[in-house]
C-alpha cells in the first residue's frame, strides 16, 4: 500500500469506497448514516486540485482501497473525510492515511489535526482515540469547528453523540488531537 494524491479519473471509485464503508453503520441502526450520499465529484475534484485528497492505493493494483479529504478550519488541518473499503479495513490504512494528513498540516504551518466523529461507533471514536486524539471541552473549538457542528446538526447526526477535534497546541510529528462536542 502507498498513500499518494488521488487521480482525477478514481474520483468515482472514492464514491464507492464511501458507499461500501457506510455500510456497517446500518448494523448499529444508523440507516441514515448508511445511506448518507458521498462526497459529489465536483467537491472530491476541488479537494484533489487543492492537494487535500489522498488515497491508500493497493501495492498490487495500484487502485485506492481509502481516501481522506481535508481543508483548512481554525488554523488546523480538519479530516473532512476519511474512508477505507471494508475489505481492507484493519490493516492500517486509516492510520496512513491520517499519518499523511499530520504531515501536511505540518508542511503547512498548521497548529492541530482535527476532525468529527461519532463518539460511540467502535471504528470512530475509539479508534481515534488509539492514534493519539484527545478529547477537548466544547468551549474550546473554534468558530469554524463550531460552524461544522452546526452544519452536523442540520444533516440529523447528532442523532448520536458526536466527537469534534480543534486543538490549539502545536501539532508535532504524527500528533493528533480531537475535542468532544455537546449535541
Amino acid at each position: 500500500m502507498r498513500i499518494r494524491p488521488a487521480l482525477r479519473a478514481e474520483l468515482p471509485l472514492l464514491q464507492d469506497i464511501e458507499r461500501a464503508a457506510g455500510e456497517p453503520f446500518r448494523a448499529l441502526g444508523m440507516r441514515s448514516v448508511a445511506d448518507d450520499d458521498p462526497p459529489p465529484l465536483g467537491l472530491l475534484e476541488a479537494c484533489r486540485r487543492d492537494g487535500r485528497c489522498w488515497v491508500a492505493a493497493d501495492g498490487g493494483t495500484d487502485l485506492p482501497v481509502g481516501y481522506l479529504i481535508a481543508e483548512r478550519v481554525d488554523g488546523a488541518a480538519h479530516i473532512e473525510q476519511v474512508s477505507v473499503a471494508p475489505a481492507a479495513a484493519r490493516r492500517g490504512v486509516g492510520r496512513a492515511l491520517i499519518g499523511r494528513a499530520a504531515a501536511w498540516a505540518e508542511e503547512h504551518g498548521m497548529t492541530a489535526l482535527t476532525l468529527t466523529t461519532f463518539a460511540e461507533v467502535p471504528w470512530n471514536a475509539p479508534y481515534y482515540a488509539r492514534l493519539g486524539f484527545r478529547t477537548l471541552a466544547a468551549d474550546e473549538l473554534g468558530e469554524g469547528l463550531r460552524s461544522i457542528r452546526e452544519q452536523e446538526a442540520e444533516h440529523g447526526l447528532n442523532r448520536w453523540p458526536r466527537v469534534c477535534s480543534p486543538g490549539r497546541t502545536p501539532l508535532p510529528p504524527r500528533a493528533m488531537i480531537s475535542v468532544t462536542c455537546a449535541p
